[in-house]
Order: C-alpha cells, then structure tokens, then sequence
C-alpha cells in the first residue's frame, strides 16, 4: 500500500475488511477520487440481523467527503447487496457514511457545524453543494437527534407560540424549561396542536410534571386541562406575558390621553411611550426625576402606571396568601380606576388567579422559552424567512432542541 492510500485510510477511519484501492488527482478538475473496496470471495452478515446472507449483487456508490486542501474530494466503492433469508435484500452499510447519505459523516459533521453559525444558502455556497444538499443534512440531522432522544422526565413545561410569517401565522412551542431547549413544535396555536405533545408522553410522564408555564390562550388551557393530571395545581400563567397585558393597557391610556390633550395644543405625551413601559430601576437620577415631573401633569396615565407597577410588585411576595390579600386589594382599586384598559385587564386577571397563584408555588416563569423564541426569530432574519411551515420547525428543532446531531462515524473533539 502506497504512502497516499495510507493517508486516506487513516483519513477515512477505514478498518479490515475495508482498504483503499487507489486514488487518483485530477488536477484540471480540482478533484481527488478515492476508490475502496472490500476483499474478494467473503462472506457478510445483514445489517439488521447479522445473520449470514450471500451476495445478491454491488452498487455503485459515491459520497462527498472533505476537501484535500483545495479538492473536491469524493470516495467511491462498489457495496454489496445481500439477501438475507429474513430481510430480503439489504445494502451492506460503510462505515464511513450513513445510509443513504451522499455525504461521508466527517463531511456531514462540517456541514452541521456550518449550518448551526449559517443560513442553509451560505453553508451551500461556501461548501460547494446545492441548497437541497443542505437541507437534507439539517434535515437528517434532526431526524437522528429526535430518534436518540429518550423519553426522560420533565417537571417543567413551557407553552408558547412564535409566529411564522406575516397574518397572524404561529407555530406552538414546547420546551423544557430545566434545559433550555425545545421538545416539540406543531402548526398553528390551537388546542390540538397542543394535544400532539401530551399525546406522546407516558402516563407517568404526565404525573411527573410539576408545572406547565404558559399565558392565558383558551386553546392552550383547554388542552392543559383535559391532558395534565392535576391541571388546576399545574399551570402557571406566565407573570411576563401579564406584564405584557398590563403595558398594553397602559398605552392604550396614554395613547387616548395624548390624541385629547393634543386636541388642545398639548404635546407633552409626545414620545414618551417607553418612558411609561421601563422599570423604575433603570431610569437615571435625572431621567427619573423628568419622569416623576411628567407623572405630575398627566394623572390617568399616572394612574395607569401606578397600577401597573403595584400588580408586578405583587410577584415579589413570598407566599401564595400574600399575594391573594394584595390582588384583592389591587383589583378593587382597577376597578374604581375608571381607566376602561385596566379594568378589563383586572378581570382577567381575576377569572385566572387560581393559576397565577400557581407562580407562589413554583417559581417558574417562561423567561427561558422567551430567550427561545428570540434566537428563533434571529434565525428566521438570518434565512431571510421561510417558505414553508415544515422547514421552519425543522430549523426549531436544529437550533434549539438541545439534539445530537451528529452522524455516528463523525468523530467529535
């Protein structure tokens, strides 16, 4: 064996019976080819059963390996068939490759390194390969990291939506709020879309989750309700997405007091939007005190921040009894307010305090899932968008299930 075929036997990771044949440059082309093969007049089990079975016949196969320097590189083989008396005919599998693939796995491993820093478009480019080449990789990828994933207890859920394209399309999200990472994506924000999760958890799976953090979405609860053993003691409404409720409330005032006091030549309102939706903490000593000279001119949207503030600080507290005493008396204030957006975030808050009560229990909130779903929406500006809902979820699961991705023969440091 030459120095050059014992370089690419090393390269490869071949072992007996497997030994390279010859290789050849082709230098106008930029290209090196790699010829392997077995020895002849042996004999081979099946892939499946590992039952001796006889030579049906060979294929011709080719994959794309690593460049040498600057090479297209590509091995070659002719792989036997067999005919088990069991399975019938199967491809004897390589060792350098998964079956199926095109690509040998230290290519495949490159790719996936790629893809987790590039959009599917650049890693295609920059890697000599069609753009269907590369998601197929991704999509492999992904397909293996759910197949070596055990089914394992999760005691905390969360539950949301990111959305998809323009006109209100969504995709739910669940994730383990424990290890940052998605479990299960569906189309759509509907209850079945839910249903699709709970459905494939074991009954003791179900009993071992402790709590499901989630906002109020109907589909959601009812799909909480009817699949989570104890629901009632399980969900806990997200106290971000109420803080979200409550900041809209608060716009809406300030917006409906800037359109009046512009009627009449006031523009004091102009610009502050953000300035009523920060936390009090992170206003300077002067910003803070411009703030407070505002508050003093404009009372219903002072009232309205007031509000705000005060239902937040109720997260603050230690105990659930706490927390009930100081909602009763935040929701009877709400509601003499006479600011109409805050009264009818204080109901909602009222018809689900048994579930946000919940969050004095737990302690969980869906932070994690938020910080998901942010590096979902780079993804998304980094594609430039998708154009189907199956590639989306695809690309969820890539970034953020927390899979392995990697083909078996690739060799990680």
């Amino acid at each position: 064996m030459s120095e050059i075929d014992n370089l690419y036997t090393a390269v490869l990771g071949l072992k007996a019976p497997w030994s390279v044949e010859r290789v050849e440059t082709q230098l106008d082309a930029g290209e090196v080819h790699v010829w392997v093969a077995l020895p002849k007049k042996e004999r081979w089990v099946c892939p499946e059963c590992e039952a001796a079975a006889p030579i049906h016949d060979h294929q011709e196969r080719s994959w794309r390996h690593l460049d040498t320097c600057q090479f297209h590189t590509v091995v070659h083989a002719r792989v036997p068939r067999l005919n088990c008396p069991t399975h019938g005919i199967r491809q004897l599998q390589v060792p350098w490759a998964e079956p199926g693939s095109q690509f040998t796995a230290l290519f495949e491993a490159l790719a996936i390194d790629w893809l987790s820093q590039a959009s599917v478009t650049a890693v295609a480019k920059h890697l000599r390969i069609s753009w269907d080449e590369a998601s197929g990789i991704m999509a492999r990828a992904v397909r293996r990291g759910l197949e070596r994933r055990e089914a394992e207890v999760i005691r905390h859920v969360g539950v949301d939506e990111t959305s998809f394209a323009k006109r209100q399309a969504y995709v739910t999200v669940v994730a383990d709020l424990e290890r940052s990472r998605v479990l299960y994506v569906a189309d759509n924000r509907s209850q079945a879309a839910l249903d699709g999760y709970w459905a494939g958890l074991s009954h003791e799976h179900l009993v071992a989750i402790e709590a499901v953090a989630m906002d109020m979405c109907a589909p959601y609860i009812q799909s909480v309700m009817l699949n989570v053993p104890f629901a009632d003691e399980r969900i806990v409404f997200d106290k971000f997405h109420i803080a979200q409720n409550l900041n809209q409330a608060v716009d809406q005032v300030r917006r409906s007091e800037h359109r009046r006091l512009s009627a009449a030549g006031d523009t004091i309102l102009k610009g502050t939007k953000f300035d009523w939706l920060r936390h009090p903490a992170s206003f300077t000593r002067a910003a803070g005190q411009a703030f407070d000279a505002l508050r003093e001119r404009v009372h219903r949207v002072a009232r309205a921040w007031e509000l705000k503030e005060t239902a937040m600080a109720i997260f603050d507290l230690k105990a659930p009894w706490a927390a009930r005493r100081n909602f009763a008396r935040w929701f009877a204030w709400a509601i003499r307010s006479q600011l109409e957006p805050l009264k009818r975030v204080a109901r909602t808050l009222r018809k689900y305090w048994d579930q946000i009560e919940n969050y004095f229990r737990h302690r969980i909130t869906n932070a994690g899932l938020e910080a998901i779903n942010t590096k979902i929406q780079g993804v998304k500006r980094r594609s430039r968008g998708f154009r189907s809902r199956e590639r989306f979820k695809l690309a969820i699961y890539f970034h953020c299930g927390g899979l392995d991705l990697y083909p078996a023969g690739a060799i990680r440091s």
